[in-house]
């Protein structure tokens, strides 16, 4: 890749260097989808260590003096050795956006969904480091921080959240089981009431009680749908579906890739909705589904886990971070 291929400036203007990277882990399904996507952008250059300096401490912190930005994809405590290493480099550090949960409730790391308030794509941008958020938390936070916000949920509500993904989620032991046919059909797990995205999904909903959080895996490789029931009743205010469905479609007026779908009620004749439609984006859909007649409402998010639940936020997020524009 050649400068003359990356840019197109004016003759009358100095060219813009594309901005280098390192994908620090992209041999799993998150660094693999990362790479994929970073294929086809060519305002970026990215850098790769050979396979016998891997794991070279001394190569990889020379690796990562020459870069603007790590996205590491890494498992939690490998995680936090590279940031270790990171943070000893003083000057020569480069930007870095973590995929693992290590940080993602750390108060001085910058939380990776922009959409999540107005400023936060301001605040990625501005950021060191941001940590990239979990494939569940992103549709449930999604869903339920714009009515927190507009005063229709309390935060101390009883919140229950159900989700199904499909088994590329799972990591190498889940994905092997399902390709070879070992694994049932559809289970349930986390049943522990200690998933690790439990932390990030309470603090970014602005929930001041811990919500239950029931995650589920089916027999397909990626998709996501995360869904809150809601009694409408109950609330303060007793809000409608159509209150429920302009408070988010007012917070994410304007965004590209999150959108707000028509209200789904009584004369919708709704009914169904599948997991995979926006497999290979980085789109998020949120639904209300509600019934006047019942008081009963059901937010849902259709998102691909490996998309805006992973690859695609992290380069979204790589970008706001490079200062480039969106894809």
């Amino acid at each position: 890749m050649t400068l003359a291929d990356t840019t197109k400036a004016p003759a009358t203007s100095a060219a813009k260097k594309p901005a280098t990277v390192f994908v620090d882990g992209g041999s799993g399904t998150t660094g693999l989808g990362i790479n994929e996507r970073l294929k086809h952008q060519n305002d970026i250059v990215v850098k790769a260590l050979p396979d016998d300096k891997r794991k070279d401490p001394a190569a990889k912190k020379a690796l990562m003096e020459e870069v603007d930005l790590v996205i590491l994809c890494l498992p939690d405590d490998a995680a936090k050795e590279t940031v270790a290493l990171v943070d000893s480099m003083g000057a020569h550090a480069p930007k870095v956006l973590d995929a693992s949960t290590a940080y993602r409730v750390a108060p001085d790391w910058a939380y990776g969904f922009p959409e999540l308030t107005p400023e936060q794509a301001g605040k990625i941008k501005a950021a060191k480091k941001v940590s990239n958020p979990g494939c569940y938390p992103t549709g449930a936070i999604a869903l339920l921080r714009p009515i927190v916000d507009a005063g229709l949920l309390p935060p101390d509500y009883p919140v229950t959240v159900n989700a199904v993904s499909g088994y590329s989620g799972g990591g190498k032991s889940m994905i092997a089981s399902f390709e070879d046919g070992s694994a049932p059909s559809f289970e349930l797990y986390g049943l522990g009431f200690e998933h690790k995205h439990l932390p990030e999904m309470q603090l970014y909903s602005n929930l001041t009680r811990r919500p239950i959080f029931i995650p589920s895996v089916g027999n397909y490789r990626q998709g996501m749908l995360v869904s809150v029931p809601l009694q409408l009743d109950a609330l303060p205010g007793k809000p409608g579906g159509a209150d429920l469905q302009a408070a988010m479609a007012k917070r994410y007026a304007g965004s590209k890739y999150v959108k707000v779908m028509p209200l789904q009620n009584e004369a919708s004749k709704g009914g169904r909705l599948e997991p995979e439609a926006l497999n290979e984006t980085n789109m998020l859909e949120l639904y209300v589904f509600a019934s006047d007649k019942y008081h009963q409402a059901l937010l849902v998010a259709r998102l691909d886990n490996l998309g805006k639940g992973a690859s695609g936020a992290a380069v979204q997020n790589m970008r706001l971070m490079l200062g480039l524009p969106e894809e």
